[in-house]
């Protein structure tokens, strides 16, 4: 017997390339069960399905920082905290030290869709009951219908996951000037913030104030405490923006709206931003 749930989740969370960086990403989430009816004639309780399965995948990998096992670089645990050194790209550097919830380790040389997918099964797969034989996987990005991009942040005040100082979204943007779709405009601030990392102002540091990783001469640094604990990061300028503001969707769809009427004030501004799939905020200016 086979049961199914689409979208059963939504995977908030940024991966390590050695191209890319950290690379922020939205996968939804597909599940099928293959299994036995159990004694309510059921696989699974839809129940269960949403409360427990969706539970395990947060867990283990939503709003964290997934890393692969050939990076160029090095993660080593401190008991309470993990530290990351590396480097990608055209030789960028990013370095992080975090509460161990902020990382997952993925037992595979890439993180990707495949690799993820297997990490999730093998994980997934124990904590079930007996009568569920095997289970399917499918990650996918939301259907696009405007320009997109992958951004990583972490925001201190929150009480959630979400104070994880690099996770991220792959988010689409919508900017309309006077009623009408700006795909040009779009395309510029996607482009402008592809693989970026979405920085607050107030949570800068110089490098000698990093208290368990190193910057280098090119960095800029970060850190603050939140309720999970201390949390610290060291990133190329290039790959960096640092904004006068919470990186929050809401603050980010006001900054944006500023920006464009700043370069359009006679036009009326109407920014739609995205924090991953079927979520976001809106800003006139």
């Amino acid at each position: 017997m086979i049961l199914f749930v689409n979208a059963l989740t939504v995977i908030d969370f940024s991966y390590l390339c050695n191209k890319r960086g950290a690379v922020g990403e939205s996968w939804i989430v597909d599940l099928t069960l293959h299994g036995k009816l159990n004694e309510e004639s059921m696989v699974l309780d839809f129940g269960l399905v949403k409360k427990q399965i969706k539970g395990i995948i947060d867990q283990c990998i939503d709003h964290k920082l997934a890393i692969g096992n050939q990076i160029n670089g090095h993660v080593e645990n401190h008991g309470d905290y993990t530290t990351l050194d590396c480097t990608f790209g055209d030789d960028h550097h990013l370095a992080m030290s975090a509460p161990n919830q902020a990382f997952c380790l993925i037992d595979a040389d890439v993180v990707n869709e495949q690799s993820v997918m297997e990490f999730l099964i093998a994980t997934i797969m124990p904590q079930l009951p007996s009568n569920i034989d095997k289970i399917e996987i499918e990650l996918k990005p939301e259907p696009s219908k405007s320009f997109y991009y992958h951004y990583s942040h972490g925001l201190k005040k929150h009480d959630g996951n979400c104070q994880r100082i690099i996770h991220g979204h792959r988010s689409q943007i919508g900017i309309a000037l006077d009623g009408m779709a700006m795909p040009r405009l779009q395309k510029q601030w996607a482009d402008k913030w592809q693989d970026i990392y979405l920085a607050t102002a107030e949570d800068q540091i110089q490098a000698p104030q990093l208290q368990y990783i190193s910057g280098k001469e090119n960095d800029h640094c970060f850190a603050y405490t939140a309720a999970q604990g201390y949390f610290e990061m060291a990133i190329s300028k290039e790959r960096c923006d640092i904004l006068p503001i919470d990186t929050t969707v809401e603050c980010i769809a006001g900054y944006l709206a500023e920006q464009v009427k700043a370069q359009h004030p006679d036009n009326d501004v109407k920014v739609t931003a995205y924090e991953g799939v079927g979520k976001g905020s809106i800003c006139y200016a």
